[in-house]
């Protein structure tokens, strides 16, 4: 299964990568609601671990096939 983000690498609010789930102010609002990919809050940096942002985005996974008689 191929990943969207690197599974070893930490990534920090401003990565370019991060892009890919939504802005920097959807990813604040999910944080605050609790819906969004786990995250570190150390001191006033956040991160999010490669591994959590690829388990978060698998669990969004839509197959068209499934379902279909």
């Amino acid at each position: 299964m191929a990943h969207l983000f690197e599974q070893n690498r930490n990534y920090v609010l401003g990565d370019p990568e991060l892009d890919v789930i939504g802005p920097r102010e959807k990813l604040a609002q999910w944080r605050h609601k609790g819906t969004g990919p786990a995250f570190y809050r150390l001191g006033r940096k956040i991160i999010y671990r490669g591994e959590d942002l690829n388990a978060w985005a698998d669990a969004r996974r839509v197959d068209p096939e499934r379902g279909k008689d």
